[in-house]
């Protein structure tokens, strides 16, 4: 497949999945609660209708791709090329009314993250790369999207989901860099990451990611010209304690006072 067909196939996914879910938004949604260690796990009926789309339109076109979803269990993750889907990340966003979710649709190449999308199709926001670059396409038009340039933790924007998903060891890290930062904000999910790319954002750090969380992630920030990996400063692309970055830089800085 030419990288034209692949391109578009990538965009036909965003906009099944977001038709399958728009319906649902804003709606008296039942949910089901998955629980887990960090209590409250929410899933909605969006949720697999938005990755039962996606995973048919796979199957169809790249018979021989395996497939790691959040609400169905993976397929062949052995091969070649997997595909990490999160139909919805950022699911208590979504049932709260809040438009901060988005549909993350990443592609592995022998465990390596190399292509991303993260689509918002309430706002109508796509955020798409490749390591190589990154794009922004949506009301504002069409543009390039490039990190900014911060060298100082000091002068850095910070990002969290929420403390309250960190065990306490974590989080009193994480408190030891959020004093350091000249702003701390929470929530956003995967916007958070998308706005490192965007060049708004210098710093997220999050814990208990799975690989479908963060995959998709991967290349559009990397293609931006920042950073991710593990709190180790390990391959980010299983999940874990992750730390994104727009700079080297902040990066590096945040990661020493994470291991201390």
């Amino acid at each position: 497949m030419s990288a034209v067909a692949f391109d578009d196939f990538v965009h036909n996914l965003a906009t099944r999945s977001g038709e399958a879910i728009l319906p649902f938004f804003r709606t008296a949604i039942g949910v089901d609660d998955k629980g887990g260690v960090c209590g409250f796990d929410p899933v909605t009926e969006a949720d697999r209708a938005a990755e039962h789309v996606m995973r048919r339109l796979i199957r169809e076109t790249f018979p021989s791709h395996g497939i790691i979803g959040e609400e169905f269990d993976n397929q062949d993750t052995d091969a070649p090329f997997v595909w990490a889907l999160d139909p919805i990340d950022g699911t208590k966003s979504f049932i709260s009314g809040m438009p901060a979710w988005g549909t993350l649709i990443g592609l592995l190449k022998d465990g390596a993250p190399v292509y991303g999308m993260m689509h918002q199709p309430f706002i109508g926001e796509r955020f798409f790369g490749d390591r190589d670059g990154a794009r922004y396409r949506g009301p504002a038009g069409e543009r390039v999207l490039a990190t900014r340039a911060c060298n100082r933790l000091e002068d850095a924007i910070l990002f969290t989901t929420s403390p309250r998903l960190m065990d306490d060891a974590d989080r009193a890290i994480f408190g030891t860099v959020e004093e350091k930062v000249r702003l701390s904000r929470y929530g956003g999910d995967c916007y958070a990451y998308c706005m490192i790319a965007a060049g708004l954002v210098d710093l997220v750090i999050e814990t208990g990611l799975k690989d479908h969380d963060i995959v998709a992630l991967v290349p559009i920030i990397e293609g931006a010209g920042g950073i991710v990996t593990t709190w180790e400063g390990g391959s980010p692309a299983k999940g874990g304690r992750i730390i994104a970055a727009g700079s080297r830089a902040v990066h590096e800085q945040a990661l020493r006072m994470l291991n201390p």
